[in-house]
């Protein structure tokens, strides 16, 4: 099968099945202390947000979905137009297709072409570093888009229950190590929904990555969908994953904290089940600089069109807006020094794993003082 119509596999999958893990992303273990007087003005609060050498006017990204087919680009189409009403940032899906194939390119393109001014992020999977990808490719995943920055996606989980997938990730460090050295932006490196952790961010920090995608347990499972994909075509699944289709990995809220511990002064996006602006305004306190979503844009795309998504992502803004508010804080960066509190399972979890929560909280603030030093927080 071509690359091309896996893509649009993909997309019908995501859009039709339940492909959603039953596992928490442990954000309903983070609470807002509500400030009842809170001694500001609601019109007055300031969501733009910097990131990767950038400025938005709303810290949202709408992660890689799609690209790589005819069919998608209409998807690309209504995202990007969104994307530039608002100044939000847009990643495309995997631009593997294009690279292969020169006529899916206007699929990816179109982005640009419709937000001209609009942080995008390329996206190529880590896996092809092994299969002859270099420099060379990654520059062409770029320039389709004129990229801001380059998603490389890691996705052990998803290449292990694909039926073509490809599951050589041996030595792909030192490759990621050699292609930052010479890229043209910035790379994110960007898990699919299974989780980053701290070791793994400390490791990738020391050879010079700065910008981080968590994309946690809790949200659309990449596992489950290629096992959804391959019952479809066989009438069962080739490789059964059982329990791991809806638990395995790092909960979305667990990932921000520890992303955030192995790299202080990294940029971070918090991903994995966000689905309104509460999530989004938990993620960005845990230590996040922007939240990422991806599901409900082609969930909503499907039901109410590209009017029914613009009114998604204004709803999504004036929900954080109003967090702020209530919490007291004047903008964005207010949320790294807002009164939350840590509990039940996420604490539990922080703990075993080392962490003690109001610790973290406090060192949080501290490491993050620098990038609040020109915001009036």
């Amino acid at each position: 099968m071509s690359t091309e119509e896996r893509k649009l596999e993909h997309i019908d999958i995501v859009v039709n099945e339940n492909v959603q893990s039953k596992e928490s992303n442990l954000l309903d273990y983070v609470r807002f202390v509500h400030n009842p007087l809170p001694e500001n003005d609601l019109d007055s609060i300031d969501l733009s947000k910097d990131f990767c050498g950038s400025s938005l006017d709303a810290p949202l990204v709408i992660t890689g979905i799609t690209g790589g087919h005819p069919e998608a680009e209409k998807i690309n189409d209504s995202i990007s137009k969104v994307v530039n009403k608002f100044n939000i940032a847009m990643g495309v899906g995997s631009q593997r297709a294009a690279i292969e194939n020169p006529k899916l390119i206007h699929s990816f393109s179109i982005v640009r072409e419709n937000a001209p001014h609009a942080f995008l992020i390329a996206n190529i999977g880590v896996a092809q570093l092994n299969k002859g990808y270099s420099i060379k490719e990654l520059e062409k995943a770029i320039d389709m888009i004129k990229a801001n920055a380059i998603a490389i996606h890691v996705n052990p989980g998803q290449e292990a229950y694909q039926d073509e997938g490809d599951t050589n990730f041996l030595n792909l460090i030192s490759k990621i190590e050699e292609i930052n050295e010479k890229i043209s932006v910035p790379i994110i490196i960007k898990e699919v929904g299974n989780g980053l952790n701290e070791e793994l961010i400390k490791v990738l920090r020391s050879i010079n990555i700065k910008c981080f995608d968590v994309a946690g347990l809790g949200g659309t499972n990449w596992i489950k969908t290629e096992s959804i994909r391959s019952r479809k075509k066989h009438g069962y699944p080739l490789k059964e994953p059982g329990k791991l289709a809806d638990f395995w990995g790092n909960p979305t809220a667990l990932s921000i904290i520890e992303a955030r511990m192995g790299a202080m002064d990294s940029y971070i996006i918090g991903s994995g089940g966000i689905r309104d602006g509460l999530d989004a305004a938990k993620a960005i306190a845990l230590g996040s600089d922007i939240a990422g979503m991806a599901f409900p844009i082609l969930k909503i795309l499907k039901i109410e069109g590209e009017k029914g998504l613009e009114n998604y992502i204004k709803k999504m803004i004036y929900q954080l807006k109003t967090i702020i508010f209530l919490s007291g804080g004047k903008n964005v960066y207010s949320l790294w020094k807002s009164k939350i509190t840590i509990w039940g399972r996420l604490g539990d979890e922080l703990l075993i794993r080392g962490i003690e929560p109001n610790e973290y909280l406090n060192k949080r603030i501290q490491a993050l003082l620098w990038r609040m030093k020109d915001h009036v927080i």
